[in-house]
Order: C-alpha cells, then sequence, then structure tokens
C-alpha cells in the first residue's frame, strides 16, 4: 500500500528488488489499505474506505469495507458492509476466512458467507492472521499481564499461549507454520522479532535506532523479510507510509547504523545488508505474478 500520485491510497505491487511498480485499484474515491494474497496468490483481500477518512494504525483491519479482488485488480467484489468481517484473514486452502469480532473470534465460508465456526478471543483483539497449514491463529493479546502480547490459538480448540509479552504485535508467520515473526519494542525503537510457535526461543531479527521497524513479513520461500521502519511510531499510514527494507534472513540478527542500546544488548549482530525500499505500508508477499490488468 503506498500513496498514488493524486494522494490517496492504492494497491501496488513489485518485485522484491522495488522494480517493475504497478498500481493495482487506481481509485480516487477510496483509501485502500491491509492487503492480503491469498494462499495460490490468485486474490487479494483488503478493506476500503472513503478517500476523505483516515486508516488508523490500530483499528485499520476494523474500518470500512471488506473487498476481494483478481490479483491484478480486477474483478472487485465488496464483500461485506462497513465495519463487517473485521481483521479478515485467508484459510489455507483459501475458501474461508477467520474474523475477529469483540464478540469472539469467527469463520465464514466464502461461497455461502456462512458462520462456520466460533471461538472465545481469549483476549485477543487485534491483527489476527491464520497460520498457511490452517492450524494456529496468531494475534495481539491483552491477556498475559500486559496489554500487547503476541500469542498462538489452536484454530480448533481455542488453546492459546503466549509467544512474545514485551510490547509486542503486527505476528505473522513463516511459510512453515511453526515460526511467527512479530515486533517488538524492549526499549524506545520497535525492534523485528522471530520465535518459536511455543514461545520457547525468541531472537531479533532486526533493529535500528531510529526507527520504528513493522510490518515484518517472510517470503514465500521463508529466505527473506520485508518490513518498514520509520521515525513515527505508528509507522506512518496518515501521511507517505514508511521506507521499507529487504533483509536476507541468513545474515539475522542484523543492526543498521550506530544503534548503541541494540548493539549493546545483541554483540554478535550483522550489519546486514537491507535493500533500502520505497516507502509503503501493510506489506505482503505472492510467489504468483500478478498479470497485467487488460
Amino acid at each position: 500500500v503506498r500513496r498514488s500520485a493524486g494522494g490517496d491510497w492504492d494497491l501496488f505491487t513489485m518485485r522484491p528488488d522495488g522494480s517493475d511498480v504497478r498500481n493495482l485499484t487506481n481509485t480516487p474515491q477510496f483509501n485502500e489499505g491491509l492487503p492480503r494474497f491469498s494462499p495460490d496468490g490468485n486474490q487479494i483481500l483488503y478493506r476500503r474506505l472513503p478517500v476523505g477518512e483516515r486508516f488508523d494504525n490500530n483499528r485499520h483491519g476494523l474500518q470500512g469495507e471488506l473487498v476481494f479482488a483478481n490479483n491484478d485488480g480486477s474483478a472487485v467484489r465488496v464483500f461485506g458492509k462497513e465495519g463487517e468481517f473485521p481483521w479478515a484473514s485467508w484459510s489455507s486452502e483459501g475458501k474461508e476466512i477467520v474474523c475477529l469480532y469483540p464478540r469472539g473470534i469467527e469463520f465464514y465460508d466464502l461461497a455461502t458467507r456462512r458462520l462456520a465456526a466460533r471461538l472465545d478471543r481469549n483476549g485477543i483483539f487485534q491483527q489476527i492472521t491464520w497460520s498457511p497449514d490452517g492450524k494456529w491463529l496468531s494475534g495481539v493479546a491483552n491477556s498475559f499481564g500486559t496489554g500487547w502480547s503476541v500469542v498462538r490459538m489452536d484454530a480448533v480448540t481455542g488453546t492459546i499461549n503466549p509467544v512474545s509479552k514485551v510490547d509486542c504485535c503486527t505476528p505473522d508467520w513463516f511459510p512453515d507454520s511453526r515460526t511467527m515473526i512479530y515486533s517488538s519494542r524492549p526499549h524506545e525503537w520497535t525492534q523485528l522479532w522471530m520465535a518459536d510457535g511455543e514461545g520457547k526461543e525468541r531472537r531479533l531479527v532486526y533493529a535500528e535506532d531510529g526507527r520504528h521497524i513493522y510490518g515484518g513479513c517472510v517470503s514465500p520461500d521463508g529466505n527473506y523479510v520485508l518490513f518498514t521502519g520509520n521515525k513515527e511510531e505508528d509507522g506512518d499510514p496518515k501521511n507517505a507510509g514508511a521506507p521499507m527494507g529487504l533483509l536476507r534472513l541468513r545474515a539475522a540478527p542484523a543492526i543498521t547504523g550506530a544503534s548503541p542500546a541494540a548493539r549493546k544488548e545483541h554483540p554478535g549482530a550483522n550489519d546486514g545488508p537491507v535493500l533500502a525500499l520505497p516507502a509503503g505500508w501493510e506489506p505482503h508477499w505472492t510467489s504468483a505474478k500478478p498479470e497485467a490488468p487488460k
């Protein structure tokens, strides 16, 4: 997601090196956000607002309408009314979505729009995502002694466990469904971390004093991570978004710049390299190449 030339938020695709940038939506009457490719890469779901309204970085999964489209931006289909189907995330087969309401976690069949199952949310209040294998959910919860814990939940039983409890948010999955990536703010600046699903092994992925690192998203082959980083704590969705970066995961843990606080805690960290990419917000990967709109 990035600003268009007209100033609204549109969905764009690009190659991992920042080339071949293409505007998928071109909708001056709307702001689009929170895009996620389907598991097969053929579709996108996202939320959209009237252009006069702004996405809130902590509420964007609740705002606007849920919309589906082909991966080239064509065949746009509005799925629900304002505020319906919040925080939607794909099932492993792309036939269902999971949504997070204050009343609970709900699973919907896409073909019929019918409620298929419901779980107690057990303190999860933001950013729910379904693991690639369909067995787990991740989210941000306030049920483990802090307001910002990253947690894992069994998608069938609702059994929940903390993964990290130090001011954490924006969890997402590695392709293996056993490992999670998330943002953590142990000190002044937010860092990117990874952990196993049980929360027993946690380690730094990337830190840079002077930038808050959010939006961590692992490539489908598990080799790279894409993220955003900005001086603004919220990722700056109200303005231009944050400069994105690409890191090869085998270089992790990595720290950029002087970053004395981070280097003191992680003396063996690498210096990168990190590929600088254009400004964006809430990036997401697919291995499928969207066809050019006809």
